[in-house]
């Protein structure tokens, strides 16, 4: 009996042990929050203004904040913005494109070819003027719109760019659906996701080139690459309308022999 009680006992320790150390184990693996959020959020004017930007953000939307960017120590508020900690603040305007680019780097390498990148010594745009700081905006058809580009100049050729590029990108949005779709259907769709996936890349170089001729070019590629995708789910779908008549034609048969046996079963009788 002593045994066993002990015993009881023992496991009754353990439990009530785990149960003290599980919430803590719960509460260590939930993430802390950024300090740069938690102290702008409060402030302010012009010092809490970044914070409810960058909420609107692709930046947010994708879970990159303030020291993705500007460095320093997001955890600790008294080091947040030490230099010994990475802290970097914001760069000056001539650098915002190398400042940016640290992540994006093809990015970087087709503005700087660009006619906008070889004006970047003349004042000329950084990313932040298309794309803003904190409310940072994805690169689309909709960011070249006659508000933001008649800053600098006259929106003709930015009109005439974006024409070209609008049914390339409409392509990739339906076959982007297409394959999703498949997908969740259970079809091996990897082949076709990363053909997308490479045009999608080289319709996005087309965003930093101001060349109409160049542009109308490259879509025209870009536009048969695509359509070599489009072949590949239209076999798919070739295959699915198939077994689609397979299966109904196999019910018919199935759905005839009974009635033949029944009719047969009758005429017996």
């Amino acid at each position: 009996m002593r045994y066993r009680e002990r015993v009881m006992n023992l496991s009754g320790s353990l439990l009530i042990l785990f149960a003290l150390l599980l919430p803590a184990a719960s509460f260590a693996a939930e993430p802390q929050e950024i300090v740069c959020i938690q102290c702008h959020s409060a402030m302010p004017g012009k010092l809490g203004e970044p914070v409810k930007l960058w909420k609107g953000s692709i930046h947010a939307e994708n879970g990159i904040a303030c020291n993705a960017c500007h460095g320093g120590d997001p955890r600790d508020a008294a080091n947040a913005m030490s230099p010994a900690r990475g802290f970097l603040g914001a760069p000056k305007e001539a650098a915002i494109p190398a400042f940016c680019g640290r992540c994006h780097v093809g990015v970087l390498k087709d503005y700087l070819a660009s006619a906008h990148g070889k004006m970047l010594a003349k004042r000329g745009p950084t990313c932040v003027t298309c794309h803003s700081n904190h409310l940072v905006v994805k690169a689309s058809l909709e960011i070249i719109n006659e508000k933001r580009c008649s800053q600098c100049h006259s929106f003709e050729r930015a009109r005439l760019i974006r024409d070209a590029m609008q049914e390339t990108e409409a392509m990739i949005v339906a076959m982007d659906k297409r394959i999703a779709a498949y997908k969740g259907q259970g079809t091996d769709t990897e082949g076709l996701e990363k053909g997308l996936f490479a045009v999608r890349n080289r319709f996005h170089t087309l965003f930093h080139n101001v060349d109409v001729g160049m542009v109308k070019k490259e879509s025209a590629g870009i536009q048969a690459d695509l359509k070599k995708i489009q072949d590949q789910l239209a076999a798919l779908d070739d295959a699915r309308q198939n077994r689609k008549l397979a299966g109904a034609g196999g019910i018919a048969a199935m759905l005839l022999l009974a009635l033949f046996a029944h009719l047969l079963r009758k005429t017996y009788d």
